[in-house]
């Protein structure tokens, strides 16, 4: 099991009692990084950048000066209908609605794909599985089947296995709804599914008549890091839902994809189940602005913190490796008796380098985003050089 996850980092690293304040403005171009970016705090942890209030408003006012943001009513028009027409566009289906949080778009995905059917597969480790509060059980009247115990991802070959043993196992048959698979998956530190494998278990849901919903929360990173495009991901799924908190700096909120005629039972599912606001264009303007050049800038990143991992791998008191079947998320350890508090400190206050550590640890998990673009490697490299220096005492 990981040793960190996402809401370990800041309890354990001691980044709880650290402000996250960049430099006086901290808007976020819309276009490439550059070297004049006023933001310049690098965070090792999360998938993205993560905005303060002042910063968030500073980067909304950003966006309204480059083109003025307009506001939807009930999630109907504006920033929101702007991004769901985005969102559709890069995952190639035909229609696109913003909903509140991922765990709504997951459910809601579930269950309209499974009809009157009760049965759901899923990963063991899964968000739908372990952190949704037993919201398909209790709300949708779905029962969730894990298959693949503390694995990242279940074979098509044990999917089938599992189906078929079915009429063996229950005397009662109450028909399979959906699979549902997350990618990359959050609980297994951010590992991901083999795009062959995904393309098995789809074509072998297709030919039962069994629908499929991709958690794509965290698509993105499988794509930057896997060289699949969006896309194809999505052309193997009837549902995708995508974060616009997780990289794409918004306070919250998901986008879920798919058909016309799925996608158009959503509006009223979402008003029965308490989710619709009056407004919701902050996270939507915040999102449609962010995702411009956020491939490119995905994958800067991805070959920069490589070339620092190569780079600082020569040293001996230093490793980070990449997990296997991984994304964004390497293990870090410190070795010759470096202590990790000072040379975490030291990257802190000196360089403004977020790093997470545990207390009294020398490994970590630490995270490649695109916050590593804002600085160049030779002040990375120099920066860690100093901190792990100084960690020698």
């Amino acid at each position: 099991m990981p040793d960190f996850n996402r809401r370990s980092f800041l309890r354990f690293s001691g980044l709880a009692a650290l402000p996250f304040l960049g430099n006086a403005s901290t808007a976020f171009s819309r276009e490439t990084l550059s070297a004049e970016s006023t933001l310049d705090v690098i965070k090792f942890f999360g998938d993205g950048e993560m905005f303060e209030p002042a910063e968030y408003l500073a980067e909304l006012q950003k966006l309204n000066a480059h083109a003025a943001i307009q506001k939807d009513r009930y999630g109907s028009g504006g920033a929101v209908e702007a991004l769901e027409k985005k969102m559709a566009e890069i995952t190639g289906k035909e229609k696109a609605i913003y909903m509140p949080s991922g765990t709504m778009a997951n459910q809601l995905a579930i269950s309209v794909l499974s009809g009157n059917h009760t049965k759901v597969f899923v990963q063991d480790t899964s968000h739908v599985y372990r952190d949704e509060a037993d919201a398909a059980q209790s709300v949708f009247q779905k029962r969730l089947y894990p298959l693949a115990k503390e694995e990242t991802y279940f074979t098509a070959a044990t999917l089938q296995t599992a189906i078929e043993q079915l009429p063996e196992q229950e005397v009662f048959g109450s028909g399979i709804g959906t699979v549902s698979i997350e990618n990359p998956v959050r609980r297994t530190d951010g590992r991901m599914i083999p795009i062959g494998e995904i393309k098995k278990i789809s074509e072998y849901c297709r030919s039962k008549g069994i629908k499929l919903h991709l958690d794509g929360a965290r698509i993105y990173m499988a794509s930057a890091w896997s060289g699949i495009s969006i896309q194809e991901f999505s052309s193997c799924f009837d549902t995708v839902y995508i974060s616009l908190y997780k990289y794409l700096g918004a306070s919250g909120g998901a986008v879920l994809c798919g058909d016309k005629d799925t996608i158009s039972k959503m509006p009223h599912l979402v008003k029965i189940h308490g989710g619709s606001m009056y407004g919701n264009w902050t996270n939507a303007a915040m999102a449609l602005g962010r995702l411009e050049g956020l491939e490119d800038r995905l994958l800067k990143a991805k070959a920069k913190g490589e070339e620092l991992f190569a780079r600082l791998n020569k040293r001996n008191d230093i490793r980070i490796n990449p997990l296997d079947g991984g994304t964004n998320i390497y293990q870090l350890e410190l070795t010759g008796g470096t202590d990790a508090r000072i040379f975490q400190q030291k990257l802190n206050t000196e360089f403004s380098i977020r790093m997470p550590f545990a207390p009294g640890k020398t490994k970590s998990l630490i995270t490649i985003n695109e916050t590593i673009l804002y600085k160049d490697l030779a002040f990375i490299l120099n920066a860690f050089s100093q901190s792990l220096t100084a960690g020698k005492g």
